[in-house]
């Protein structure tokens, strides 16, 4: 009884402390992945003030004098789902904006392209099937909305709820809408760089400078796991069954957060690479650099056009 007493006490003073706000003016998360991600976008902070939850920092402030909290979630599909949840809990959150890089899946996509996709899937939300004498026979069936399998692997897509909307089964998450339409009317003026920034070596002509100027595309789907792909045949698969124009490590697992919160959300990624469709080696080591900045331009105007 005693123990029961102490640790009902406990909780009633540990919970206020769980769900104190850290700010508690309404914000616009600028999510980045990584290091270059954030560097691209830290200078644009105006009177920043930090935060820091788990070892993680975060920047309130203005940019473009629109209020933001500016982050690194880490990479990948855990840290990104773990840290867009600890954000929405901890901070007045009115949208989620993310700037990064991806690889590219399209083949009418160049490295340095910004592209807004318009829904994101986890492509190894899936089931490993039986292979048998018929051939691979997967343990469910996910429906007819599942994409294609690549030989052993099934999509499954993942079951989420939210306070408004009974669980069901998704493959792919829509970006908000309204966000979408902004990003529409806003970045296609947007310009963007053709060489690595800040590198002596950086000239017209070198390998450090792309043979063409970058693009923005507004539309299509993105797709994320918890793997740096770089595979020309898997790469293919993607473009073919998913439909997807680009992969990452994070940005599905955001939108899944996003909707289950019911936070909107919209994706910026440069590609820094081709995921398995470079032509010698992959190039992300090359321009992510590059690509970050391009992302950070990009999310630097849409932040500016947002109406608070």
């Amino acid at each position: 009884m005693i123990r029961f007493l102490a640790f009902a006490l406990l909780s009633l003073f540990a919970a206020p402390a769980l769900a104190q706000k850290l700010d508690e003016t309404p914000r616009t998360v600028v999510m980045t992945a990584y290091r270059p991600e954030w560097n691209a976008l830290v200078a644009h902070v105006e009177q920043p003030c930090e935060h820091k939850i788990n070892g993680m920092t975060l920047l309130t402030g203005t940019m473009s004098g629109k209020p933001v909290i500016l982050m690194m979630s880490g990479v990948s599909i855990v840290n990104a789902a773990m840290n867009s949840q600890i954000v929405i809990d901890r901070f007045a959150v009115k949208r989620i904006v993310f700037s990064g890089i991806a690889g590219g899946v399209d083949p009418a996509l160049s490295i340095g392209d910004v592209i807004v996709a318009d829904s994101w899937g986890q492509y190894l939300e899936a089931s490993f099937a039986r292979r048998t004498k018929a051939g691979y026979v997967p343990p469910e069936n996910a429906g007819p909305d599942a994409p294609a399998n690549w030989n052993f692997i099934f999509p499954r897509g993942t079951t989420v709820s939210n306070d408004t909307t009974p669980a069901k089964r998704f493959f792919r998450f829509a970006v908000d809408p309204a966000l979408l339409d902004i990003a529409r009317k806003v970045v296609p003026d947007v310009q963007l760089e053709r060489c690595v920034p800040h590198h002596p070596e950086a000239l017209p002509g070198s390998a450090l400078c792309l043979p063409k100027s970058p693009k923005i595309v507004v539309g299509g789907t993105g797709v994320s796991a918890g793997i740096f792909a770089d595979n020309a045949t898997f790469r293919q698969y993607l473009h073919k069954a998913w439909g997807a124009r680009l992969l990452d490590m994070e940005s599905a697992a955001v939108a899944q957060v996003a909707y289950a919160n019911r936070v909107p959300a919209i994706f910026f990624r440069s590609l820094s690479d081709l995921a398995g469709g470079d032509a010698t080696k992959n190039m992300e080591d090359t321009f992510e650099h590059l690509a970050s900045v391009n992302s950070a331009h990009v999310v630097r105007a849409y932040v500016a056009a947002l109406p608070d």
